[in-house]
């Protein structure tokens, strides 16, 4: 579904990332594991096409990302959740969770969101909520939300039970076990595996910009 090759990403003059490898078959939950720092989500926002790529592919199928536009991605069946939610204020949750739908004009998106609903039903609870009025960890289940919207395909999850309470933790790792359950192809990116290390078919340790096992 994903295979990274060679990829290499600076920011400004400084190399963060270096000849990174990684492969994500379809239908399997793989995570992307290590501490704050180690080239994590540069990884990730370099696939989705937020940071420039210095050399390297991304082959998804038979195209590789790399050279497709960054808005195109989603079009894709792409979804990204990033580590720091990034909701809009002025718009309820459930309109958060349609920015992709108007951005990708989607098609039968409503049976998509009634799918989210039933596997989140929490997100359903508070659909008509601002997104200011949510807590950290409700905000994080939106942005969840959100990713699913559109990774029909493909998922790429940044820390997402990073600064949360344990419960929203824990309640994110059971959502995510359905989402094996329903054969969803996922990448997450985690300090630690602890909530997750049952859900992963494959782990990467990533340490200073390389992957040192996976």
């Amino acid at each position: 579904m994903l295979e990274v090759s060679n990829l290499d990403v600076n920011i400004g003059p400084t190399p963060i990332l270096r000849n990174l490898a990684l492969t994500v078959p379809a239908g399997t939950m793989c995570g992307l594991i290590g501490r704050n720092g180690a080239g994590k989500t540069t990884f990730l926002r370099a696939i989705m096409g937020a940071l420039k790529v210095e050399a390297g592919t991304a082959m998804f199928g038979h195209q590789d990302l790399l050279k497709i536009q960054p808005h195109k991605r989603a079009h894709m069946g792409i979804g990204f959740m990033p580590e720091d939610r990034r909701l809009v204020p002025a718009l309820t949750s459930e309109e958060n969770i349609l920015l992709p739908v108007w951005a990708t004009d989607m098609e039968d998106w409503q049976d998509r969101l009634s799918w989210i609903y039933e596997i989140m039903p929490e997100v359903a609870d508070f659909r008509n909520r601002g997104a200011v009025e949510l807590s950290g960890g409700q905000q994080k289940f939106v942005a969840f939300a959100r990713a699913l919207m559109v990774g029909t395909k493909l998922l790429l999850l940044d820390e997402p039970s990073e600064g949360i309470a344990p419960v929203f933790a824990q309640r994110m790792s059971e959502i995510m076990a359905k989402l094996k359950d329903e054969g969803e192809s996922v990448l997450v990116a985690e300090s630690n595996d602890k909530h997750i290390v049952s859900l992963l078919d494959r782990t990467f340790v990533i340490e200073r910009g390389s992957i040192i096992s996976g």
